[in-house]
């Protein structure tokens, strides 16, 4: 099976003091990844408006945000570089018409993108890789687990979602790691941050998700088990850009 890579390069300008749409874009995912399926428009859409001058609907694009079967599978993530610069990362299983995403909204990139790339993502057990991942480490509540103070978890807690305590995020990842079929040789960051989004227009009404900026060295322990991680990905929060494991060969002790 065929995934694809692009890489989409904002523009943020150069001056953080002077408002930049592809800046102001940029600080809420939620529109981030509103535009970014929109790359995805499904046949009937393209062909009744095919200059995209009709409002975003859901419906007329492939659900890539919906159940992400491996035929659907989209993951992004958004890349600060050194300078200012930013760069989206995107992996999907349909190939992107960004020309469409971004026709009505060109300003918010700094360069045309470029033609998506193909990829296979089969590597054999044994073979050592570089990686990045941005995710979201959570763990859910059990009625027999304890807060921060030693206390007991009330019972209307149970189930519920809560970011792992900043000393446990290196176990997060080697525990999923086990059944993602990689292990992790050697940590080189593990950076906590925030992302934040807000589905509304209104100020103040956003909310702000747990980030980990993951960087270090893996092992491919299980083949088929490593390329089903890199076509659905790790962790939750995958539609406001966590989860896509970006890899890239190493040479041994290097």
């Amino acid at each position: 099976m065929i995934m694809y890579h692009s890489y989409l390069l904002i523009d943020t300008g150069d001056n953080p003091d002077r408002p930049r749409p592809g800046r102001l874009w940029l600080r809420n995912v939620y529109r981030v990844h509103q535009r970014l399926c929109m790359a995805f428009p499904n046949d009937a859409r393209k062909r009744e408006d095919p200059e995209f001058l009709k409002p975003y609907d859901p419906n007329g694009f492939v659900h890539v945000h919906g159940s992400r079967t491996t035929d659907q599978a989209f993951l992004f993530r958004i890349d600060a570089h050194a300078g200012g610069s930013v760069v989206i990362v995107t992996q999907s299983a349909v190939k992107p018409d960004w020309a469409y995403a971004f026709q009505n909204a060109m300003y918010l990139l700094h360069a045309p993108p470029s033609e998506p790339r193909e990829a296979q993502l089969t590597f054999p057990a044994g073979t050592l890789l570089g990686f990045r991942l941005l995710a979201n480490p959570t763990r859910r509540l059990r009625e027999s687990s304890r807060d921060a103070k030693g206390e007991p978890i009330e019972g209307r807690w149970a189930g519920k979602r809560v970011p792992v305590p900043t000393g446990k995020l290196d176990d997060w990842l080697t525990r999923r790691s086990e059944r993602c079929g990689f292990a992790v040789e050697t940590l080189w960051e593990a950076r906590p941050g925030f992302v934040y989004f807000s589905k509304s227009a209104s100020r103040g009404e956003g909310q702000c998700l747990r980030s980990v900026r993951y960087e270090g060295k893996l092992r491919v322990s299980n083949s088929a088990a490593f390329r089903e991680t890199l076509i659905r990905g790790i962790g939750p929060g995958k539609a406001f850009g966590f989860g896509l494991l970006s890899v890239a060969p190493v040479r041994e002790g290097g």
